[in-house]
């Protein structure tokens, strides 16, 4: 077997690993990277292997980073089958078609610019209807199910707790009389937080690829978070200003929501208008709905019931429409906009941090991790000037970061998810997460008695 490394190595975006065992082609997620935006699209636009030479893919879940390149694989001519959970293959196809959506609309908007200026025009990575092409490829089996994606691979999906239908990937695999047994970890959620099950950990794993985004910290407790949003909230609230939080559509809006009532419910903040502004967190409410039964019974009872308040209490509006997106800009009384993309790479939070972030009387809301050279990033690191739309901006308003809402696992819950499986492991491969944090884990790592620990670059690969 070959492993190669071709995405999220020694980075986070992008994720894409691709197997070759017994003669076939197996790939492991087909992520969008992010980054330098020429970069990016030329990393994005061209696979280091031939799209139609694929036996079958894999995905662990529908994050963009894992699930958005998925529309040009295609394009460019794989035919096979997209293995996930039924609950992932029915938040990719609504995810995939919003990113399609997203990025045409994006590349008409810089066009208009780009003409005034006599400039070419560009082409976006792929569009809506690419996208809706991904939806016949998708074949969603249930946890803990075995099926055979390829010859002499028997597997199965775990959940890994980190977002609706996220799994980890369990590849039972027989090749030239050998059997071990591969664990592809997916994002690993945390343990104790609300709406997701605690992910499983690994068993009798002998290899291990394991994402480390959050390995050189542990998490804050989620209860820090909340007073932090509470004491943000307030503070902004006192000087008349608008919080704009960037947040990933699916799984971080619903957990920022269901604090914000929690927020006014307690008293811990007076009632305020809360806009989702995002035709998919319309559309990934339904999905919760119907996957109630992935959730703990008493949140079983709420989705039912379309009460949960994640998805329904009286201050909170979801937007769809752009006219009423639009309408947002001229209010000026407080209230908070949460809006896709979690990075602040594309969508509607674009134009609402354009038309805000001038005004120092308002507040950007980091709540997850950022990507290098990404406009999350660049606002995370408070940098002073910003480009949005090929133009610059001012940032005058106050940017905070608050770090304890994530859904990736801690350095803590790393390790434990780690060593769930020590006595059997033979290699340790880290993805998903810069150097700084890959090596902070591999040194505690080391300290519980791990040895062969490899942290593999961009393009290389592993034979076994």
């Amino acid at each position: 077997m070959r492993i190669h490394f071709n995405g999220a190595a020694q980075t986070v975006t992008g994720s894409q690993y691709l197997l070759e065992v017994n003669g076939d082609r197996l790939l492991l997620e087909c992520g969008l990277f992010q980054g330098h935006r020429k970069d990016t699209y030329q990393t994005n636009l061209h696979f280091p292997f031939e799209p139609d030479s694929l036996n079958a893919v894999i995905l662990s879940h529908a994050h963009i980073d894992h699930s958005g390149n998925l529309p040009n694989l295609i394009k460019q001519g794989f035919e096979g089958n997209i293995y996930s959970t039924p609950a992932t293959a029915d938040l990719a196809d609504i995810m995939l078609q919003d990113s399609g959506h997203i990025q045409q609309a994006d590349a008409e908007f810089v066009n208009r610019k780009r003409a005034k200026r006599g400039e070419p025009p560009i082409e976006p990575l792929y569009n809506q209807a690419d996208a809706a092409e991904v939806a016949s490829h998708l074949k969603g089996i249930p946890y803990t199910r075995v099926f055979e994606p390829i010859r002499g691979v028997q597997a199965r999906f775990e959940d890994a707790g980190h977002i609706l239908g996220s799994a980890a990937v369990v590849l039972d695999i027989e090749e030239k009389g050998r059997r071990f047994r591969l664990w592809f970890s997916g994002d690993i959620g945390r343990e104790r937080l609300p709406l997701m099950h605690d992910p499983v950990l690994p068993q009798q794993a002998d290899l291990l690829i394991m994402e480390c985004t959050y390995g050189d910290k542990p998490h804050r407790d989620p209860e820090e978070a909340y007073m932090e949003l509470r004491d943000t909230i307030r503070r902004t609230v006192a000087r008349r200003g608008k919080i704009i939080i960037p947040a990933f559509a699916v799984g971080r809006t619903q957990e920022l929501v269901y604090c914000l009532n929690r927020l006014v419910s307690e008293g811990e903040i007076d009632p305020l208008p809360v806009y989702v502004d995002s035709p998919l967190a319309v559309n990934a409410t339904r999905v919760f709905q119907k996957h109630a039964d992935l959730f703990d019974a008493e949140t079983q009872e709420f989705v039912r019931n379309g009460t949960h308040p994640a998805l329904s209490f009286p201050q909170l509006t979801y937007i769809q429409s752009v006219e009423e997106s639009k309408a947002l800009n001229d209010r000026h009384e407080p209230m908070i906009i949460i809006s896709a993309s979690g990075m602040a790479e594309n969508g509607r939070i674009l134009h609402h941090l354009r038309n805000n972030l001038q005004n120092p009387r308002n507040t950007v809301l980091i709540v997850s991790w950022q990507a290098p050279n990404t406009l999350g990033r660049r606002l995370a690191e408070r940098e002073p000037v910003v480009r949005i739309f090929g133009e610059l901006c001012e940032r005058r308003a106050e940017v905070v970061t608050i770090g304890g809402f994530s859904a990736h696992a801690g350095q803590d819950m790393l390790v434990k998810y780690a060593q769930a499986s020590q006595s059997s492991i033979q290699k340790l491969f880290l993805v998903h997460g810069e150097a700084n944090a890959a090596g902070a884990l591999i040194e505690k790592l080391n300290q519980a008695g791990f040895r062969d620990i490899r942290y593999p670059a961009r393009g290389s690969f592993f034979d076994w």
